[in-house]
């Protein structure tokens, strides 16, 4: 199983967009149509072989409108999965008592939408393309980027996403967890997945779930920090903060 993609929920998502611009080389490749079904619009961004999506709410009954009052402004939102066998993961869980909000059956595409109150606060997609065979390919095909995404790349010395952080009151209790939902391997507070892993660190703010960081793979960290120094966008402990996110650059 795969991190392949990252979303951020956000008042306005042109100033976030603008800012991972500037700090990463980020370019949205895609604005989706399709997520207007759930009172959305927004931008995708490919970081490498992986991608960041921003989704502004546009209408006040949607659920991510709800998710921004209640984490008290922009913030991390959901983290999306990309496997082999995405249909026996959604009958595995489903056995299990998880709810689904949302799923998709094509020939070309299969997610299923959990319910972030089963994921420790955080809604969770585990997803396919094709007959799955692709998903660890590093620029493999991801219908949610479109299909040109590969001509919006980050820039040169950003390599892709290696990592997420999730604040839980118990991390090592949600990373047992989300070990045993998602049958990805546990190493302490954190799981691991073919290209990364998902943290879960003490919280930060009252709310005490959701997506807060981040980790990217660069050329040099420190550049990154720097230039972030330079365009005035705060850093706390070694992370980037933008659009309600810490990002860690990683030295690769």
């Amino acid at each position: 199983m795969r991190l392949r993609q990252i979303a951020l929920v956000a008042k306005y998502l042109e100033p976030v967009a603008a800012q991972l611009h500037a700090v990463f080389g980020l370019q949205i490749a895609f604005c989706d149509p399709a997520v207007g079904v759930f009172g959305l619009v927004n931008a995708v961004m490919p970081v490498g072989g992986e991608f960041l999506e921003i989704v502004q709410p546009v209408r006040e009954d949607a659920s991510a409108a709800r998710y921004l009052q209640r984490r008290g402004g922009d913030a991390g939102y959901m983290l999306i999965f990309q496997t082999e066998d995405a249909l026996a993961h959604r009958e595995r869980l489903a056995a299990q008592g998880i709810r689904k909000i949302a799923e998709h059956d094509s020939g070309s595409y299969t997610f299923t939408h959990f319910h972030p109150g089963d994921f420790g606060g955080v809604l969770t997609s585990i997803d396919m393309v094709d007959d799955g065979k692709s998903s660890n390919e590093p620029a493999g095909k991801w219908p949610p980027a479109g299909k040109s995404w590969m001509n919006f790349p980050a820039s040169s010395d950003v390599f892709g996403i290696v990592g997420a952080a999730v604040q839980a009151r118990d991390p090592s209790a949600a990373a047992a967890r989300w070990a045993d939902l998602l049958e990805a391997p546990r190493d302490g507070d954190s799981i691991e997945f073919s290209n990364g892993k998902v943290r879960f660190v003490p919280p930060i703010d009252a709310d005490g779930t959701g997506v807060i960081g981040v980790d990217i793979a660069v050329r040099d960290a420190e550049i990154v920090l720097k230039l972030a120094h330079d365009l005035n966008i705060p850093v706390r402990d070694d992370a980037i903060w933008i659009g309600g996110v810490g990002f860690r650059a990683i030295s690769r």
